[in-house]
């Protein structure tokens, strides 16, 4: 005879549980906050806008190309001295704070981007100002990754947030379609309507808005982020003014021994060429569609709509294979993807699709450039999740911060190489197709280097 007993009931979370899920959900906040900057401004609404304003194809490739790339140059040098800074000091937060307040800034800035009257230099000047904010908080941000689970739960946690902000960015490009990006020859946004808040679209008020939109949404998300989000107690730490003069010689000492460890120093060198890559096609993958197919924003924005989502579907899908594979396999198989997509971006124009000629009405290289954009959100979403967990299994967990600074001048020690290699090849060629080719080398280079990389990083780590 069976004894039927009502069940458990299940306890509630304790106070430290609601704690640490409170903290996760901060954390990807600022994911949620950030991602409109390289979705709306660096990729799909404010790169294309400035192809309009130069009215040359070639000659915004080659403007752009340089302004980011002198942007990525001074992160490059900056990043690992005051990684190390945070790291003795034990001080991550007044860094976010203080790079937040320059990604509003340099958002804010691009208003003044007025057609027939604004400066190409301070546009590019204030674009880097907020570029390099968004770059630096992502750096002090990233470093708080290993104290938010299990290390077996940060692929799953690195992709959930990576995730989270792809939709972010979805949510902000689609209202910007529907809202205020008007179409040049109409005035129009995507659903027929004159941008909303009486923009005027003759001033293009509508697609400039795109600066201020950008920098509202990042104040008002990243609330959850300053509220829920706190930095974690260190051992040793040494007050800040001390932590400046001690950073340098620190650093110098972990760039000398990092010969001496050799899965990192093969990590940091091929995530420097695929990412620079990555960041590549995420740069000029609007301006390249505009000049090339001759796409209007708007054409450009429903683009990025099929891009970030599937980014967002393909980070979440990455992340659960991270937790259960491990990064390597993740990082390896997106970047043959990439570097396949990178090729195939050369082949198509409105004259021919992968060496078949199409005639001038023909809708098939756009559908072409529209699968090729899926697959570069799918690549870059799982991609960057499983390059930022890879980086923690890699670092010496008492110096994070340090080590994501490392990983940042990885990533921007050569961020120049992109965008200038391209600048050059498209102004030396004549042509946006050619321009481009320099990406499919940079992932190759990315993909031999991994050959190194020790899929369990550091044995302290384990």
């Amino acid at each position: 005879m069976s004894v039927l007993t009502e069940p458990k009931p299940i306890p509630p979370l304790s106070s430290a549980d609601r704690t640490a899920k409170r903290r996760i959900w901060g954390w990807w906040a600022f994911d949620w906050a950030s991602q409109p900057y390289n979705t709306l401004l660096l990729t799909f609404i404010f790169g294309p806008y400035i192809n309009e304003l130069l009215g040359d194809g070639t000659a915004a490739q080659t403007a752009w190309g340089y302004g980011v790339g002198a942007a990525g140059l001074m992160i490059a040098v900056s990043a690992p001295f005051l990684g190390a800074v945070a790291d003795l000091s034990g001080r991550r937060m007044p860094f976010v704070w203080l790079f937040s307040l320059m990604y509003v800034i340099g958002a804010w800035g691009l208003w003044y981007a007025v057609p027939g009257d604004f400066s190409l230099v301070l546009i590019l000047f204030l674009f880097a100002v907020g570029l390099i904010g968004m770059e630096f908080a992502t750096i002090f941000t990233n470093s708080l990754l290993p104290t938010l689970g299990h290390r077996d739960d940060l692929g799953r946690i690195s992709g959930s947030g990576w995730a989270f902000g792809y939709l972010g960015g979805f949510v902000a490009l689609v209202a910007m379609l529907l809202l205020f990006a008007e179409n040049a020859e109409t005035g129009r946004t995507l659903i027929g309507i004159e941008p909303i808040l009486g923009l005027d679209p003759e001033m293009r008020e509508g697609t400039r808005a795109v600066g201020p939109l950008t920098a509202i949404w990042y104040v008002v998300f990243m609330i959850p982020f300053f509220l829920w989000v706190r930095d974690a107690r260190m051992p040793g730490v040494i007050p800040m003014r001390a932590a400046l003069r001690g950073a340098w010689p620190d650093l110098k000492r972990t760039l000398r021994t990092l010969p001496g460890q050799p899965s990192l120093f093969a990590y940091l060198g091929s995530s420097m060429f695929y990412r620079d890559a990555l960041n590549g096609m995420y740069v000029f993958g609007g301006i390249y569609a505009a000049g090339v197919l001759g796409w209007s924003v708007v054409d450009v924005g429903i683009f990025g709509i099929l891009a970030v989502l599937t980014g967002a579907l393909f980070a979440w899908l990455g992340g659960k294979a991270d937790s259960r594979y491990g990064p390597k396999p993740v990082i390896v198989v997106n970047v043959l993807l990439l570097t396949l997509v990178a090729l195939g971006v050369v082949f198509v124009s409105r004259e021919s699709v992968f060496g078949i000629p199409v005639g001038p009405d023909s809708s098939l290289p756009d559908i072409a450039f529209y699968v090729l954009g899926a697959l570069i959100g799918a690549g870059g979403g799982s991609l960057q999740s499983a390059s930022r967990t890879m980086m923690v299994r890699q670092a010496d967990p008492a110096r994070m911060t340090e080590g994501f600074g490392l990983y940042a001048l990885a990533g921007k020690a050569t961020s120049f190489i992109a965008p200038l290699s391209i600048g050059v090849v498209t102004q030396v060629t004549g042509s946006q197709q050619m321009g481009v080719t320099p990406l499919v080398v940079l992932f190759a280079i990315g993909l031999v280097l991994l050959i190194w990389v020790d899929p369990d990083g550091r044995s302290e780590a384990r």
